[in-house]
């Protein structure tokens, strides 16, 4: 068994249920090792500014795992290749500012950083694996839209939430005979929609891989009308595009830029449905509320098995890699294969399948 190990872990990205699981399995996984973990505090921040870098101990971490969020805190918008810093004259620049990271954390004398994050995260952490950084990644997304992993931690979770809303919207829409149009998370891939939708017994379910058509969703209220059921449910994903249309930002509208808000495409399809049905038609975005709360017992599990996998993997020098679940196992998978790997919902799926055979309408 190695000592004097250093290890630094980061959370980057969104938040989500099951980080606290992740930094609770690292830090006991090493210290059974009589290895030392650092937690490096807001993504990057922790390793420009040392002061946000604080020591992980056992009894720091024990039994987190039940918390949501994360004790080290996030940030989507610290990537140290791209950092905005405002000069003395006010004005805001983007440096390059991953050589200091680099310095300091040799300075540090860490062995490694075990980079917790999404897509974006992902790539900062195979940036800085080329610059000579050991690295060693845990993938996070409630989209699980992550490629070579079957499922990511955060997402049993997110769409466990979105299911009790649209079970508890049944019952007022019903109450009322409206339309509810329930958004839910989903920039680039329609999981979450597409799980909460079907589980949740919704009418329609929107998703980005499926351009939907206004008229085609009326029609198929309006069937629903004529045999009786006076209330419908839609469930949408943030990222869902309109026939000819394109991606809705809450932003400058700008597609392609670094910080678009996605949302208002809940809104647009409550509005065109009570233009063109007469129905009493209401939105609601679900947001952060995915992200909030306490991890499922799935996503408790897969975070610690996750996090435990990491540590192996340090251990085993593999680093540029990612832990992914290829069930039974987890497996270490080169970054090289993960970056850039969107994960969509095949068309031809077995759950898109059973939701047509079911009468839920994909507005196509």
């Amino acid at each position: 068994m190695e000592k004097g190990m250093r290890i630094a872990i980061n959370t980057g990205g969104g938040d989500a249920p099951g980080l606290n699981a992740v930094i609770e399995a690292v830090v006991l996984s090493a210290s059974n090792r009589n290895w030392e973990v650092y937690g490096i505090k807001n993504g990057y921040a922790g390793l420009l500014n040392t002061d946000e870098i604080i020591r992980l101990n056992p009894e720091s971490v024990r039994h987190i795992c039940n918390m949501g969020g994360t004790i080290l805190g996030t940030t989507n918008k610290g990537n140290p290749f791209k950092m905005p810093i405002t000069n003395v004259a006010g004005e805001t620049e983007i440096r390059d500012v991953s050589d200091k990271v680099v310095e300091n954390f040799r300075r540090l004398r860490f062995d490694c950083l075990i980079a917790t994050g999404g897509d974006g995260s992902l790539q900062i952490a195979y940036d800085f694996y080329k610059k000579g950084m050991p690295v060693v990644c845990v993938p996070k997304t409630i989209d699980n839209d992550l490629g070579a992993t079957v499922v990511t931690f955060g997402f049993d979770t997110a769409v466990s939430i979105a299911t009790d809303a649209i079970d508890r919207l049944h019952s007022t829409a019903k109450s009322h005979e409206r339309v509810m149009v329930v958004e839910v998370m989903g920039r680039h891939a329609g999981w979450i929609a597409l799980n909460s939708g079907v589980s949740g017994a919704a009418d329609v379910v929107l998703i980005p891989e499926i351009p939907f058509s206004i008229d085609k969703i009326c029609d198929h209220i309006m069937e629903r009308e004529i045999h009786g059921q006076h209330y419908a449910i839609v469930v949408v994903a943030e990222g869902a595009v309109p026939e000819g249309g394109r991606i809705m930002d809450k932003g400058k509208g700008e597609v392609g830029r670094q910080d678009v808000v996605l949302g208002g495409v809940g809104e647009f399809v409550a509005k065109e449905i009570a233009l063109k049905t007469g129905k009493d038609t209401r939105s609601l975005v679900l947001g952060h509320l995915q992200r909030g709360g306490s991890p499922t017992t799935f996503d408790r599990l897969l975070a610690l098995r996750f996090g435990a996998a990491a540590v192996r993997m340090v251990e085993q020098r593999n680093f540029g890699a990612m832990v992914a679940l290829e069930p039974p196992d987890v497996k270490a998978v080169p970054l090289e294969q993960v970056i850039g790997s969107i994960k969509n919902v095949p068309a031809g799926s077995d759950t898109i399948k059973t939701a047509r055979e079911i009468g839920i309408s994909f507005g196509d």
